[in-house]
């Protein structure tokens, strides 16, 4: 039976499809091809119709924008026009278009996209709307929108379809809205603070910056293979070395790892980078970015996330690594005297403990898959182990540890940062272990780069530097359950034929 309806549905697709091709070949053969159509200027938009209806009132305006709807008054059609700020309704009539150019008007199908000529008037129900005086095809869709009541629910379409979800979907769009009033905020704070934006290679002969397993990609010239970034971070480094103090980069990463509703091969980040600051400070610019987009996006400091009531009041929470894991599991690393104590304590909380595996690692596994995912509230997380923090500063009060903080909201990761680490003697030899890692068969480890070495030994200041996911941020500003929901164009496995 349901197979029997998907045939009647396609059955009736072609049959649209075959109709609407008829009707502009019929254009066409009258000289009227919409598509020839190369300009048409309006003087207003719906939303700018409703939101000044008492100064507008009986003036003139043109509009554009697409059919949504059309009802039939024998002599006369009302009709929904939607642009960019919304719908505006049309009223049409033999009367003011002439017999010919309303029985044209008559063909039109909803999806349509058209230009108007017109004054501002209110109907009797008090809708403010456009008395037509002319109407021009501008172009035609020779595909059926979809079906009114029902919509566009599947989530696979709409992703696929963006075009579609946001053409039906009106909410959709102030998602992506938001999403760009964070980058614009982003811009703005980071510009008010003297960061200089900057852009750093997309393809590089070394994937690093991040522990992560890279896409690979071929130059035919060089004759070389290529890596896609999966971080901006040791570019920005050369350039603080260069004297650049205050630099930061908006841009796409790519790694080729799982997806889920948290993870898609391409997101976007902010990373930024100051001399002469260090972690603290790091915390005070993610505190401002979060706090003020949160404001110019949607109004408030208190937001709801799927279900969950968030507070971005700053100061934010802050707890080291160590004490977030004795706070949720009653472990408290710091009393254990050497690794063997920890792999019991990982053991008693039900962790596969690998050999070898040292206290660091272990209090990082602790966190990851016992704690992580309990810090709803806006929290600092501080002071990682140096085994999986090969690109921070160490503590000087453990050196076990590195002046590294994460964000979390809502049990995910917001941001990374740390006091860079800036020693080139500690930091090669992070990278060879790293190095060793993936030799080993750890294609997330990261690779020796001996010119990010070469530029540590000219000196690197103490800088601090942050990296922000602008993906997951519009998720929580949008109540959006999936990073789906918040790229235009998510990546999609084909449809198959």
């Amino acid at each position: 039976m349901a197979e029997d309806n998907i045939n009647n549905q396609a059955e009736d697709l072609s049959e649209i499809l075959l109709i609407r091709r008829a009707k502009l070949d019929r254009l066409r053969r009258d000289g009227r091809d919409p598509f020839m159509v190369t300009r048409f200027e309006r003087s207003a938009y719906a939303g700018d119709i409703k939101n000044n209806f008492e100064a507008m009132e009986n003036k003139s305006v043109t509009a554009a924008g697409r059919i949504m709807s059309k009802r039939d008054m024998g002599k006369a059609f009302f009709c929904d026009l939607m642009d960019p700020t919304g719908r505006i309704q049309l009223y049409v009539r033999v009367d003011d278009l002439g017999p010919e150019e309303f029985e044209e008007f008559k063909k039109y199908d909803i999806g349509d996209i058209i230009g108007v000529s017109g004054f501002v008037f209110k109907t009797r129900k008090g809708e403010i709307s456009v008395h037509c005086r002319e109407i021009r095809l501008l172009s035609k869709s020779l595909r059926p929108l979809p079906e009114k009541f029902h919509g566009l629910k599947d989530n696979e379409t709409r992703y696929r379809r963006r075009y579609l979800d946001l053409l039906v979907n009106p909410e959709v769009r102030r998602a992506f809205e938001i999403r760009t009033g964070i980058i614009k905020t982003v811009r703005s704070v980071l510009d008010g603070c003297g960061y200089l934006e900057v852009e750093t290679p997309v393809l590089n002969t070394i994937s690093g910056g991040a522990n992560a397993r890279p896409f690979i990609t071929h130059h035919n010239a060089l004759n070389i293979d290529l890596y896609m970034r999966i971080a901006t971070e040791l570019h920005l480094k050369r350039l603080v070395v260069g004297g650049m103090e205050r630099v930061y980069e908006i841009g796409r990463l790519f790694r080729n790892e799982g997806m889920d509703t948290k993870h898609n091969p391409e997101f976007t980040t902010v990373e930024f980078y100051e001399a002469y600051a260090d972690m603290e400070v790091m915390m005070e610019r993610t505190e401002r970015i979060i706090t003020e987009a949160a404001e110019r996006c949607v109004g408030a400091l208190k937001i709801s996330y799927q279900g969950a009531e968030i507070d971005l009041t700053p100061p934010f929470r802050r707890l080291t690594m160590a004490e977030a894991v004795r706070l949720h599991t009653g472990v408290d690393f710091h009393s254990f005297s050497g690794d063997e104590e920890a792999r019991a304590a990982a053991r008693s909380l039900g962790l596969e403990v690998k050999a070898g595996e040292t206290w660091g690692e272990l209090l990082y596994r602790c966190f990851d898959e016992r704690v992580e995912d309990k810090l709803i509230q806006p929290t600092f997380l501080t002071m990682y182990p140096v085994e999986v923090s090969p690109l921070a500063k160490r503590s000087p009060s453990d050196p076990r540890l590195t002046e590294r903080f994460e964000l979390f909201i809502c049990g995910r990761e917001m941001a990374n940062a740390f006091s860079e680490l800036n020693d080139p003697i500690d930091q090669k030899e992070r990278f060879l272990r790293q190095a060793a890692l993936r030799a080993a068969g750890d294609e997330e480890a990261g690779m020796m780069d001996e010119d990010y070495i070469c530029a540590l030994e000219y000196g690197l200041p103490p800088t601090g530097g942050c990296g922000i996911g602008i993906d997951r941020l519009a998720m929580l500003l949008t109540d959006s359950p999936s990073i789906r929901d918040v790229i235009l164009f998510p990546t999609m496995k084909p449809e198959a034929d």
